[in-house]
């Protein structure tokens, strides 16, 4: 069985997704790096064991990482999943979890990476915007993406409102793609490339929410 660690910062919404979805995997931990984050919350509710390492606490990201590190191993993990973790993680620690670790970016990435999407999307005036899962690579939001929730950007769509509308697309596409793991039907080959029921992937997999 998979085992999986959530990374938080906030509210944890998308763990609750992830808790609520009853993986074939097992979430053994959720790790925050704020002691505010109501997501510890939502898993002591659940559970789940948890572990809050401040990064204020060390004097580097290399140090704060290797503590993480050290606590990832001590669960046993398999899979790490980032939901809303405000941190960026050292190229070290992305080094040793890499193909074992997941984001969701909201937007369509390639496009719109970084910060501010829903604004960014709003000024452009696009049509469509959504969210992308992907591994985590050294480089930001460039990892290879598994699947994107694809939504229609409405004229009455504010900033605030079309991010709750992404968050909710967040809360389907999320679990899918980790179950999608847990049970082997995505696979990280050592290549980089990613494969997907038997076949190579060259676009992700798309979910439509207009």
């Amino acid at each position: 069985m998979i085992k999986i660690a959530v990374l938080v910062s906030g509210s944890g919404s998308n763990l609750q997704a992830l808790i609520d979805a009853k993986l074939s995997g097992q979430i053994v931990g959720v790790l925050s790096n704020r002691p505010d984050a109501y997501a510890l919350e939502r898993a002591k509710q659940a559970g789940i064991k948890t572990a809050l390492v401040e990064h204020k606490q060390y004097p580097s990201r290399e140090a704060f990482d290797d503590v993480m590190h050290q606590q990832l191993l001590d669960w046993g993990v398999n899979l790490v999943v980032l939901a809303g973790f405000m941190r960026i993680l050292s190229e070290k620690f992305v080094k040793a979890w890499e193909g074992k670790m997941l984001n969701i970016h909201p937007s369509l990435l390639p496009y719109y990476k970084g910060m501010h999407t829903h604004q960014r999307v709003i000024n452009t005036g696009d049509v469509y915007h959504g969210c992308t899962v992907h591994y985590v690579t050294a480089e930001l939001d460039a990892g290879q993406a598994l699947a994107q929730g694809i939504l229609s950007v409405k004229r009455t769509d504010t900033v605030e409102t079309l991010a709750n509308r992404v968050h909710e697309l967040e809360h389907l596409v999320y679990p899918q793609v980790v179950e999608w793991i847990c049970t082997g039907a995505v696979q990280h080959l050592e290549d980089g490339s990613v494969l997907y029921r038997n076949s190579l992937l060259t676009e992700p997999v798309q979910f439509c929410k207009l």
